[in-house]
């Protein structure tokens, strides 16, 4: 044990806390980020949603006839799922409600449109006129320095590693999607850009954000400049993006890892029983996988079932849209795969690449292409100098309608903690208080809301959600979704009118998990003991992890679970109009790809951010040819480097540890509306290092 010990600082005395190692998880989905092994845990008190489902409904005050075309209709039926007795008396009663919901069907598709109705968003690119060219012209010539781009340049953008969703400063380093997309479209407007040159190596990030990058591969070639991608390191995440390109080339000894879609879900159960923690489990929805990480030592076949869906919805789309991109039939694609891709050779021979050359040799080809002269260098401008050239020097800025944007990234919490970051997560106050900005301001027409969170904390979901719900009674909310918008995430975007998904964005999911520890048996193998004085009959619902539940206590931990996911399915059901049966069928703890999720109502169309933006532009009566503003409410101001931290050095006695380790699963106290630890190893990247493996693999080395 000398290496746990090592963990506790021998100068202070171990303290008494108020909470307990009550780690409990309301999980309402299956983890999108599929990179973790464990899900996060956390203590919390019972209680989840406050107001009854009767208690959604929007203050008279912003339900008025002036507002009420921006809001979903909803209907009281949406909670009954009882079936009614076959009375004759009722018939004229059950005629009525039947044509209730017919008019409400139809004032729903009059309202929000049908999914087909909505505009697509589709870039299309217009050259510029004589007088358009001049100010362009003009304004390059006044441009700051930093913005002076050499006539006939090539746009180099490495990506490579984590792409974040949110904006970045100029004191961030790392990869911004929203900054990534504008280049693709400043550059094919830019007079001084000649084409594209994409590095690509190994990403680690969801497919959402790869297709919205792909799709503008496709925009930007249709400004007729090349675009030419280069692969040293290459998988199906990143041949999915480099095939899009005009040209593919890779060196004779790139490591082509194209051997198909794997994912993994992991088990601690028989881990927690070698080191004497039996995780109690009470699990709401037969797909709810994190209890069985924590109890189980196996798959159940629930989980098999989703984890397959998922698969196949992600390896069919992957082979579909290669194969029509490289113009060859979906089984020669799957053929080719499954006779194992070891050769760059291979993939020249069956017209997967252009050609296999080094990085020099494309240099040299583009400085022919563009008529440099051997002994001059190729004039390139990289990703972070481009991302500093205004769009209004190149003419791209919008009209007077401005449209909000709203950007939820990360883990949700509800206020921030001491040892957070500016740029860590979803604050819950911070958030609201922004979505109060936009109601409260006259001047914003519409509001989109950009989520890429697993979840995080429910009751800071459900804030949100309702200061959501009241901003789309004002005005036209648009909820777009990246590589997973689950849980929290989703419970967020089910306050907005209109919800988007990419085809492979993980959403959806409605169900609950809770777990408590009994820690007995580790606190006996270490010689570490606790006595509990208590008044209340459940007083130690909370506080005794050294023992197991009493029969009473194990009662109201199960009644407290089944409470908090009919609060959550209840909610969903009115936010989506559908009565609590159908919602039924689709929660259970399921997780769903957009394309899925689209087909069972939990999203209303398939598009990226500029379908959303089209889509806000319709709701708010723009005319589609109508240029807007959109407005960054989420971007970052400049700050210092992101602040290092060590969390661990300064963890205080045994008790303290075990309490430390369980908080760090997790970022906020309360229900976690979070998504559990599925890990996708070849979806979605490496693993990351997580707090409860480093001690118990500790404790296993040292017996």
């Amino acid at each position: 044990m000398s290496k746990l010990l090592l963990l506790q600082s021998p100068h202070v005395t171990p303290r008494i806390h108020q909470y307990t190692t009550f780690a409990a998880i309301s999980v309402f989905s299956s983890r999108p980020s599929l990179t973790s092994s464990i899900s996060p845990l956390r203590y919390y008190p019972l209680a989840f949603l406050s107001n009854p489902p009767s208690s959604l409904l929007l203050p008279h005050s912003l339900s008025s006839s002036s507002s009420h075309y921006q809001r979903r209709s909803f209907s009281a039926r949406a909670f009954d799922d009882s079936s009614s007795p076959s009375d004759t008396r009722r018939q004229p009663q059950q005629q009525e409600a039947e044509n209730e919901k017919v008019k409400e069907e139809e004032e729903r598709e009059v309202l929000m449109g049908k999914p087909e109705d909505f505009p697509s968003g589709e870039f299309v690119y217009e050259k510029m006129n004589a007088w358009k060219s001049f100010i362009v012209k003009l304004r390059m010539l006044i441009a700051f320095p930093w913005e002076r781009v050499r006539k006939g340049s090539v746009l180099t953008m490495k990506l490579r590693g984590q792409i974040s969703d949110q904006l970045k400063s100029r004191f961030s380093s790392g990869l911004s999607l929203p900054q990534i997309c504008e280049n693709f479209i400043k550059a094919a407007y830019d007079p001084r850009v000649a084409g594209i040159y994409l590095h690509i190596e190994p990403l680690n990030c969801g497919w959402g954000k790869v297709e919205e990058i792909r799709r503008h591969v496709l925009d930007f070639k249709k400004s007729g400049k090349f675009i030419v991608s280069y692969l040293p390191v290459c998988g199906e995440k990143e041949y999915y993006l480099a095939c899009a390109c005009d040209e593919l080339y890779a060196p004779p000894s790139a490591y082509f890892f194209l051997y198909g879609l794997t994912v993994q879900a992991s088990f601690l159960g028989g881990v927690f029983e070698k080191v004497g923690i039996e995780p109690q489990v009470q699990r709401i929805g037969k797909y709810k996988s994190a209890g069985d990480q924590l109890s189980r030592k196996n798959i159940s076949q629930e989980n098999y079932e989703m984890l397959n869906a998922l698969l196949d919805n992600i390896y069919g789309n992957w082979l579909d849209i290669v194969s029509s991109t490289k113009g060859k039939k979906r089984e020669d694609i799957e053929n080719f795969i499954n006779e194992g891709v070891y050769k760059v050779e291979m993939m020249k021979e069956n017209g997967l690449i252009t050609d296999i050359r080094y990085e020099d040799e494309i240099i040299y080809m583009l400085k022919e292409r563009l008529g440099v002269q051997k002994d001059k260098s190729l004039p390139r401008v990289d990703y972070s100098k481009y991302s500093r050239v205004r769009k209004w020097t190149l003419g791209l800025t919008g009209g007077k309608d401005l449209i909000a944007v709203i950007r939820a990234s990360g883990s949700i919490s509800r206020v921030r903690s001491p040892l957070s970051v500016p740029s860590s997560g979803v604050i819950g106050e911070q958030f609201i208080e922004k979505i109060r900005t936009i109601r409260e301001s006259k001047k914003f027409k519409a509001a989109i809301l950009r989520i890429d969170s697993p979840g995080g904390d429910a009751l800071a979901s459900d804030l949100m959600w309702r200061e959501i719900r009241l901003l789309a009674a004002v005005k036209p909310v648009i909820a777009s979704m990246a590589d997973v918008a689950a849980s929290g995430g989703y419970y967020m975007a089910m306050g907005a009118g209109v919800i988007l998904a990419e085809n492979l964005t993980l959403t959806g999911s409605i169900g609950v998990v809770t777990a408590k520890f009994n820690l007995g048996k580790l606190y006996d193998k270490i010689g570490f003991n606790k006595e509990t004085i208590s008044r209340g009959r459940f007083a130690e619902l909370l506080a005794a992890e050294q023992r197991s539940f009493r029969p009473d206590e194990a009662e109201l931990f199960a009644k407290s679970a089944e409470n908090a996911y009919k609060l959550f399915r209840d909610k969903a059901a009115f936010s989506r109009s559908m009565p609590v049966d159908k919602i039924e069928e689709v929660a259970q703890g399921r997780v769903w790809t957009g394309k899925d999720a689209a087909s069972r109502g939990l999203v209303d169309a398939i598009g990226g951010f500029s379908r959303a933006i089209a889509i806000a532009k319709q709701k708010a009566n723009i005319p589609h040819d109508r240029q807007v503003t959109i407005v960054e409410i989420s971007r970052p101001s400049p700050t210092l480097p992101e602040i290092l931290s060590g969390i661990g050095n300064s963890v205080i006695g045994v008790d303290r540890t075990l309490k430390e380790l369980l908080q760090e699963l997790t970022f906020s106290e309360g229900v976690q509306a979070r998504m559990d630890g599925i890990m996708f190893q070849k979806l979605e990247g490496a693993p990351y290092t997580n707090p409860a493996f480093s001690l118990i693999k500790d404790y296993l080395s040292s017996l």
